[in-house]
């Protein structure tokens, strides 16, 4: 088994009792930070030992020296900065020497305490270029330019406990008990496996592919703290995991869950995820394509080239000492009914495969997904988390002016839609019963619950912000269309009998009034008849999106 990095396990879980009851008593006289969920992670990974060398968060003069050069200042490799960031008020209620304690944010549960060595403001336009490599489309970025404070604290960590987790507590293994458990099996080779996505059989294939080329054994060490966007929530991926590794030979594979704070930082990121796994105990470590890349920007250019981690880790693949098992892609062979590495393939075999964007097709179509794919127990756990779209829920928003036909249209929907849809509960949210702060959480909550909500403020509309903020949450959640209600102001204004225009609400109403340029739908409800028209366009998009059946 190896080393940890730099030499020593830092695991600095506190477990003399009278020195963390002293913290602890130390703590209630401190100020406080109440961590991010991205600090939450990397809290943890630095006391459990999953960082090291790190004994806390970066200083300026490690930051600076990572983003120029992918190492400590000590001259150990590091290629990710690991940071505190705050606020500026918050960063000058501290000083140089002080100690703050850092809280969970859930239950505001002490966790640990810094001694503040440094507080610093960073050039993010430099940590963006030098890190992430600066497409402002990047996430990471996104997060670095519009999310994190712009002050960093360093210094280093006394703990007090590890964040509480109450989800697969047996499957959360820190180092020390990957390690110790590896020691007791006798497992002297471990191939990691690094994965963020659920996991079928051509995952399983290549991974035993690994071990038997390596005689090693295998650790399944999912991400379960923070992914990519949009990414399948861990506790579906759990699920998957636990029935994938039922398929291993016995003896061969463990899963344990990383609590890992991912960047998408490719390369970069590559040699990160070897150093952590170098720390929990592995000798090998998988590098796939494009590992830990976010893809491609608005223009369709990737982010990182395909092979750059593998090349990066190679690099360095002496100093980190943990060998690097290039991925190697499957492909089925239907008439031989076995995978086989695609570059071992005879050119003119038959091959099947079934991409990401196809399988999300096939959960939303509900349509079949082959047993040479993925196991029935796998396909069943993403069936129930991922219903097709039947059974999925969506929002309907209506933009329009007051007065425009907004509530008459969203009567008359509610009305439709729970004409002819079992199964399917309809909500309609209209100036009766609309909160603006609550309801991108109430919306969420309902279509994810597979409700089909209707949104329309008939006077009380949404500004820019307001809507933009509303289809972002719901769009996590499941569907989010927009119906742009076109009708022209004087017909609005002939249709006031109660002189709302003329009122502060009205005026008001008019001046945040903007047409909704990416609106999937568009309506004039002028004529009298037009209502029907809007309702038979919207019906037959639902249909054609695949939320109604007829």
């Amino acid at each position: 088994m190896l080393t940890p990095h730099g030499g020593i396990l830092q695991d600095l879980i506190e477990r003399d009792f009278p020195k963390k009851a002293a913290f602890i008593e130390e703590s209630a006289t401190l100020k406080s930070i109440n961590l991010t969920d991205r600090q939450l992670c990397d809290l943890e990974l630095i006391l459990n030992g999953g960082f090291s060398p790190l004994t806390g968060f970066n200083t300026k003069a490690d930051y600076e020296s990572i983003c120029d050069n992918m190492r400590l200042a000590s001259g150990q490799i590091w290629s990710i900065p690991i940071t505190l960031d705050v606020s500026e008020e918050t960063a000058k209620s501290f000083s140089e020497g002080e100690r703050i304690v850092l809280r969970d944010p859930r239950d505001d549960a002490p966790l640990a305490i810094i001694t503040v060595a440094d507080v610093y403001k960073p050039n993010k336009q430099e940590e963006a270029k030098k890190v992430f490599r600066g497409d402002p489309e990047h996430p990471a970025i996104r997060y670095l330019l519009d999310t994190a404070g712009d002050y960093y604290i360093g210094g280093e960590l006394d703990a007090i406990s590890l964040p509480k987790h109450y989800d697969y507590t047996e499957f959360r293994k820190t180092p020390a008990q990957l390690r110790s458990e590896f020691q007791s099996r006798h497992w002297n080779k471990v191939v990691a496996f690094q994965t963020r996505n659920p996991m079928h059989r051509a995952h399983r294939e290549l991974t035993v592919r690994a071990a038997k080329d390596k005689l090693a054994n295998l650790l399944i060490h999912p991400v379960v703290g923070l992914t990519k966007p949009g990414d399948i929530d861990h506790h579906t991926r759990v699920k998957v995991y636990q029935e994938i590794i039922k398929k291993y030979p016995n003896g061969m594979a463990r899963l344990s869950l990383l609590p890992l704070a991912m960047r998408m930082a490719g390369d970069r990121e590559a040699v990160w995820h070897a150093i952590i796994r170098k720390n929990y105990g592995a000798t090998h470590f998988i590098v796939g394509r494009d590992h830990a890349g976010p893809g491609s920007n608005s223009k369709g250019v990737d982010f990182y080239g395909p092979y750059d981690a593998q090349t990066l880790v190679e690099k360095f693949a002496s100093e980190l000492e943990i060998e690097v098992v290039p991925f190697r892609m499957v492909t089925y062979l239907p008439d031989e009914e076995r995978y086989s590495p695609i570059d071992l393939v005879p050119a003119g075999t038959k091959t099947c495969s079934i991409s990401g964007t196809e399988l999300r097709k096939r959960l939303r179509d509900g349509t079949e997904i082959p047993e040479w794919f993925s196991y029935p127990e796998v396909v069943k756990i993403l069936r129930t988390a991922h219903p097709p779209r039947p059974a999925q829920g969506f929002a309907l928003y209506l933009s329009g002016l007051p007065f425009s036909g907004v509530h008459a249209l969203s009567y008359a929907l509610q009305a439709t839609f729970n004409q002819f849809q079992a199964g399917r509960h309809i909500t309609l949210i209209d100036d009766s019963n609309l909160n603006k702060e609550s309801l991108p959480f109430v919306v969420s909550e309902l279509v994810r619950s597979g409700a089909g909500v209707i949104i329309a403020p008939a006077t009380d509309i949404l500004d820019a912000a307001q809507y933009s903020t509303l289809k972002k949450s719901v769009s996590k959640a499941g569907s989010f269309i927009t119906v742009s209600i076109d009708t022209k102001l004087d017909v609005c204004k002939a249709n006031d009998r109660s002189g709302f225009f003329s009122t502060e609400a009205g005026e008001k109403a008019v001046s945040i009034y903007q047409t909704i340029e990416d609106a999937e739908l568009s309506a004039d409800l002028t004529e009298h008849y037009s209502i029907n028209v809007a309702i038979q366009k919207i019906v037959l998009y639902l249909e054609d999106q695949g939320f109604f059946k007829f």
